[in-house]
């Protein structure tokens, strides 16, 4: 009795164990590994052909945006230039300028607009450095000062350069080494001179806004 009961136990293991691999070979499909993939083994994502990063696709939009604009402000100015009464207009912008140049043309006028141009470089300089400099040992500050003290500077640069050429062109300013000498130490000590000037009225208008601005605390 007890060696039935173990054949009928065996043959029933045997069984068990015969449905237990068929299902796992259904499940697995045939030459699968049934052991777990490593990260090592786990698949990369490829990037899909033809798809592009978004900054190059913002830089080609940028591109071709500067290249419509720099297409729309030439064919703009060449139809200026070809438009008739455009040209009228300019040459009668021009037109009084080229007489007064014409009238200034000699050389005591090109020393004195050399000296004055200079004068406003060397104060327009020092302002924007030594002057903001003292303004703000004082607990002040003007973004306006500052902007208008550089806009200063850079007419004084171009208007010496102008000045410069202008009278290379048309008198003999600067083939004299004495009037070019003196126009340059007599635009240096003016522009020292209009440089303290700047300065003592900026630290005053310094002070006053530190008073306005102390007074409206106490209120």
């Amino acid at each position: 009795m007890r060696i039935q009961t173990m054949f009928v136990a065996a043959i029933a293991l045997s069984v068990l164990t015969a449905t237990m691999v068929s299902a796992q070979d259904e499940v697995l499909p045939a030459g699968t590994d049934s052991a777990e993939t490593t990260p090592d083994e786990a698949p990369t994502t490829e990037s899909v052909p033809g798809e592009q990063p978004v900054e190059p696709a913002k830089d080609e939009f940028v591109d071709k945006t500067l290249d419509r604009a720099k297409e729309t402000v030439a064919e703009l100015s060449e139809k200026i230039d070809e438009d008739e009464r455009a040209k009228e207009f300019s040459a009668g912008v021009l037109k009084p300028i080229y007489a007064v140049a014409e009238a200034l043309s000699f050389p005591a006028f090109h020393w004195l607009a050399f000296a004055l141009m200079a004068t406003g470089v060397v104060s327009f300089a020092l302002q924007l450095v030594l002057g903001k400099l003292v303004v703000l040992a004082h607990m002040g500050f003007s973004l306006k000062e500052i902007l208008a003290d550089a806009l200063g500077l850079a007419i004084s640069v171009i208007g010496l350069v102008l000045t410069t050429q202008a009278a290379a062109e048309n008198s003999t300013f600067t083939t004299s080494a004495a009037a070019v000498l003196s126009a340059t130490i007599a635009g240096i000590v003016l522009g020292f001179v209009f440089y303290l000037w700047g300065q003592s009225q900026e630290v005053e208008a310094a002070r006053g806004r530190s008073a306005a601005q102390h007074a409206e605390s106490k209120k």
